[in-house]
């Protein structure tokens, strides 16, 4: 997954541009676009001047009501989720609720066939234990943490029945900072660091090349992790 705002700003100019110029091959005006998909006029036009994100939902409202092509709305869609899921934040997800986000990450994840996850920082949610879920979102929340972060944690861990669908890959590249980085107490780093080693040893149901792993260098510590 590429983080860097230049990419981010091409995914989401090249999918702007796409969607506006589809609509002028069709032959339809903003306004006569967002009858068809139930938005408002301003939203169409903020989308395809680039000035709002769409959804990827909003995005399948608009390729049905043009017709697209399977091919290309396929190839839209794939854009459409990478541009959502790059250009999150935390303090996005802060601001709209946890729960509300992890929600739409599952939405994501489940309508997907391949995922790569490239973790620079931290491992990603789909392989977190409850107990480091919970330190992670904690720190995130400024109000209401107690109930906004049980909603977050408990649908964290159900986003991860989707490892074992044998219709998904998944491929997880973390830097040696992603696995190393303390985010809690020693006894939960290590219950975390020998979860991420068991996902990675998971049945291969769809055959040997088709290996769902989790790819991460050993962990060699010299001395005990302090709790936070």
């Amino acid at each position: 997954m590429t983080i860097e705002p230049e990419h981010q700003a091409r995914e989401r100019k090249d999918l702007a541009g796409a969607l506006k110029d589809l609509r002028l091959a069709a032959g339809l005006s903003g306004e006569r676009l967002a009858v068809r998909c139930n938005m408002s006029q301003t939203k169409i036009s903020r989308i395809e001047t680039g000035r709002a994100l769409p959804t990827v939902i909003d995005v399948e409202r608009i390729l049905a009501a043009l017709g697209t092509p399977q091919e290309v709305t396929q190839e839209l869609l794939v854009l459409a989720r990478r541009a959502n899921v790059d250009y999150a934040s935390w303090r996005a997800y802060a601001r709209v609720g946890l729960y509300h986000k992890q929600a739409e990450l599952r939405a994501l994840e489940q309508s997907s066939r391949v995922m790569r996850h490239f973790l620079p920082a931290a491992p990603t949610g789909l392989l977190h234990i409850r107990e480091y879920a919970e330190q992670t979102l904690t720190r995130t929340v400024a109000s209401e943490p107690s109930r906004d972060v049980s909603r977050a944690v408990e649908a964290r861990i159900e986003r991860q029945a989707v490892l074992d669908n044998p219709s998904r890959n998944f491929t997880f590249l973390l830097t040696e900072q992603a696995v190393r980085w303390r985010r809690a107490s020693s006894r939960i780093m290590a219950a975390q660091c020998a979860h991420m080693a068991d996902v990675s040893m998971k049945p291969n149901r769809q055959g040997p090349r088709r290996d769902r792993r989790v790819q991460a260098p050993p962990l060699h510590l010299s001395r005990p992790l302090s709790p936070p």
